[in-house]
């Protein structure tokens, strides 16, 4: 029997068991449940996975901070017996455009961001930000905020079989199905139910479904968790300009692209109101390259009006409706349950810190590192969100 159980082997699920494993204190087994082995739709193949400090919350920025410390040892980490995963970490910056509009919400996010350590840059005004990014179209900016350090991309697919790699290396037993069911005795669940009919029994479970992680919890009988998968595009451009090559740009319309091998990654934030509804296909809309990424990114770069088009993808972003923050630790009533869910975008980044945190609270009753409660449960049950501003 199994004592912990982890629905979920995505990057988020894998760094759980890697950190539980690694943890000398804990001394259980752990099984990880993963219905698609080959992660060919999985958020963390999917993902354009990077990394920045620049949160509105202090506690999304210490994250990151563990984040890039991880993510820029991973060979240390992850690697065994002299095989050292490469997940081709590239340092970059962020570059977040700001109209004026915006800007009462820039100073805000600043004062945030400088306090809690992250080294952050100020550009104000379209001359003070065209001198330092001449290549851009600055007449209609206010402000530019650029981060200084401790910020990049890298591959996610990489980092997440290099988690599932080394946690079975640490004895961590994956199995190729999906869970259908709990049962209960009162407020503890006491076995999980495999898609074959198998009943598992275990100790404490974890739901790491990503974007399914709704519907695990309603089977466990928790049916008021907010996350629900929203659909993203990612198209892959050339253009016989150079593209930037150390900024992920994020525009004021909410479009971002960086550099990606000869060309360029773009996609959108979808702004307030607008996001699609609850949406499970890959379906690549390609109308919204054409009408909306296009435009923009030919006004915010000039040197963007000749493009084309290579390549696109659909993922799916696993979105906390209350907040877009994740949702971390265990239910309040079914304690031996646990949230790791609701990244809104940030899992892969956050995938060091929340495996760490998640193993810490499940094997010693406590988070011992960052201080992870703010992510807790019960802000869901009172419905008071803790607002992150800065989601791309």
């Amino acid at each position: 029997m199994p004592d912990v159980v982890i629905v979920g082997g995505g990057v988020i699920g894998s760094a759980i068991a890697y950190f539980l494993a690694l943890d000398p204190d804990f001394n259980g087994s752990v099984t990880v449940f993963e219905r698609d082995p080959s992660y060919e739709f999985s958020t963390s193949a999917r993902s354009v996975a990077s990394i920045r400090q620049q949160f509105s919350t202090p506690e999304n920025i210490a994250i990151s901070r563990y984040g890039y410390d991880f993510l820029t040892q991973v060979p240390y980490h992850l690697g065994i017996e002299g095989d050292a995963p490469d997940i081709q970490f590239h340092e970059g910056r962020y570059l977040f455009l700001g109209d004026e509009s915006q800007q009462a919400a820039f100073n805000k996010i600043l004062t945030v961001q400088r306090d809690s350590g992250a080294e952050v840059d100020r550009f104000v005004g379209p001359e003070a930000i065209a001198k330092q990014f001449p290549w851009l179209n600055a007449e209609d900016l206010a402000v530019a905020h650029v981060g200084l350090s401790r910020e990049g991309w890298f591959d996610g697919y990489a980092l997440t079989r290099a988690f599932r790699k080394k946690a079975i290396s640490l004895g961590v037993e994956y199995r190729d199905e999906a869970i259908t069911d709990f049962k209960r005795d009162g407020n503890c669940i006491i076995a999980a139910v495999t898609s074959s009919g198998e009943v598992v029994p275990a100790g404490s479970f974890v739901n790491a479904a990503g974007g399914r992680a709704r519907w695990v919890a309603e089977v466990a009988g928790i049916a008021d968790l907010p996350v629900s998968p929203r659909k993203r595009c990612v198209f892959y451009c050339e253009t016989r300009n150079p593209v930037p090559q150390d900024l992920l740009v994020i525009d004021n319309s909410g479009t971002y692209f960086r550099a990606e091998g000869k060309g360029f990654l773009c996609g959108r934030s979808p702004g307030t109101g607008e996001d699609d509804p609850e949406n499970t296909d890959f379906d690549v809309a390609y109308d919204q390259f054409e009408e909306y990424l296009w435009p923009t990114l030919a006004h915010r770069v000039p040197a963007f009006e000749a493009i084309k088009q290579v390549s696109a993808w659909g993922c799916h972003y696993a979105m906390c409706l209350l907040d877009a923050n994740s949702i971390l630790g265990p239910h309040p009533d079914v304690t031996n349950f646990y949230f790791a869910n609701g990244f809104s975008g940030h899992g892969m980044q956050q995938s060091p810190a929340v495996g760490r945190g998640m193993a810490e609270i499940i094997a010693h009753g406590a988070y011992r590192s960052i201080d992870l409660s703010v992510f807790g449960y019960d802000r869901v049950a009172a419905g008071r969100p803790l607002e992150e501003t800065e989601v791309i």
